[in-house]
């Protein structure tokens, strides 16, 4: 393993199940990722590899026949897993988040009902926040649940589903004044259900559409997608948690956990960007000697280097401030502000060490270049995370008297 990004005070179990990972890229999806990604193909013998690892179960408790890992572990995973395509890592993330807050949230019910398939892959997650209009304003959102008797009826259209096609478990956030008198704050009067659905596109269930696939820059081979809820009836039992009401603090707690894995993927990015940059320039020769050995290329090389080390440090630190029961919201805001803008300069550093051939479909980095903007706005925008910062630190640092 290089010298770079490595962890301290790992388990051997743990480093057993990295080191598995890291073989599982190296063999399985760097040499088909650039092939894929150029055809948008969804990479199903990938996703059955993963299945097999384990990996789809690796923070669900034992109980529920998961590996009962934490997040750590997780975010390592992700790490190395985006190291190689990126797509990947957003495929087995969404999956994750709702999973998580199932184990946080749900009832025993609903825990004893999904979480064992989650953890086999055989029910696959994807969650849904965001809306054509809102963009990062989460509070705005108008898809709406009534009660009808003991079922719920949805309306409202929703965006940027990812495994919106694959996934066969759909955590939606809607609005729901139930018992929520006129007045009450808009995050005070919202609810997640827990919406299955066939895999697919079209009509997926009665009153569930999901229209097809987004046509991306990057991200490809995952499908992103709108769902369109159309009168949708979901039993009350699908409620995350058996309450209305509590929705935006239970997607807010998954986001928390999926802003680490972003920063996680910023990190593999900028990694495998490091690596093909480190060693092309020991290839590619200009006036008698390899560009390697010309300072301005060295330069470039040691900020590269520096920033995926900081990236790392910090996404890894808030992983395991999580773990340890506190809050991170600072330090996941952070992780994930740093990690996405180091990686798209990891990434543009590299492109420019390439030369031309950086622009060539040919060459891997070409992929890297159009993968790396999605982390500036996925899990809240750079802007986002400073306002989090910002309050965040506010908070602390506030003058007494």
């Amino acid at each position: 393993m290089a010298r770079l990004a490595r962890t301290a005070g790992l388990t051997d179990v743990q480093q057993e199940i990295l080191s598995t990972v890291r073989d599982f890229v190296d063999k399985e999806i760097i040499p088909v990722a650039t092939e894929l990604e150029h055809r948008d193909e969804y990479p199903q013998a990938i996703v059955d590899g993963l299945k097999e690892l384990g990996l789809f179960g690796l923070m669900i408790p034992e109980e529920y026949g998961g590996l009962g890992e934490s997040l750590l572990t997780y975010a390592l995973c992700v790490e190395e897993i985006a190291r190689g395509w990126m797509s990947v890592s957003g495929i087995i993330n969404t999956h994750f988040i709702v999973a998580y807050m199932l184990k946080q949230h749900g009832t025993q019910e609903q825990k004893e009902y999904f979480l064992p398939r989650m953890a086999l892959g055989e029910v696959r997650g994807a969650f849904s926040m965001s809306e054509p209009a809102l963009g990062s304003d989460v509070s705005a959102i108008t898809s709406k649940a009534v009660k009808d008797g003991d079922e719920y009826v949805l309306n409202g259209q929703k965006m940027w589903l990812t495994n919106g096609g694959t996934s066969t478990l759909v955590a939606v956030l809607t609005r729901s004044d139930e018992g929520h008198p006129e007045g009450t704050a808009p995050h005070k009067s919202m609810t997640t259900f827990l919406v299955e659905k066939e895999p697919g596109f079209g009509e997926v269930r009665p009153g569930l559409t999901i229209p097809g696939k987004i046509d991306k820059m990057g991200y490809k081979g995952v499908d992103t997608t709108e769902l369109v809820m159309d009168d949708l009836r979901i039993p009350a039992n699908r409620v995350l948690g058996g309450e209305t009401g509590r929705g935006f603090y239970q997607m807010m707690d998954g986001v928390e956990v999926g802003r680490v894995n972003v920063a996680a993927r910023g990190c593999g990015v900028a990694q495998r960007a490091f690596e093909l940059g480190v060693s092309y320039a020991q290839q590619r020769h200009t006036f008698g000697k390899p560009i390697a050995q010309h300072q301005a290329i060295q330069f470039k090389l040691a900020e590269m280097a520096t920033k995926v080390e900081a990236a790392h440090a910090m996404m890894v630190n808030a992983a395991r401030k999580k773990d340890s029961g506190e809050r991170n919201d600072l330090e996941a805001g952070m992780a994930k502000y740093l990690a996405s803008e180091y990686c798209k300069e990891v990434v543009e550093d590299a492109f420019r060490i390439h030369g031309g051939y950086g622009f060539s479909k040919e060459y891997e980095i070409e992929r890297l270049y159009r993968e790396a903007p999605m982390l500036l706005i996925g899990e809240g925008t750079a802007e986002i995370q400073k306002m989090i910062i910002g309050r965040r630190l506010l908070e602390e640092y506030r003058l007494q008297g």
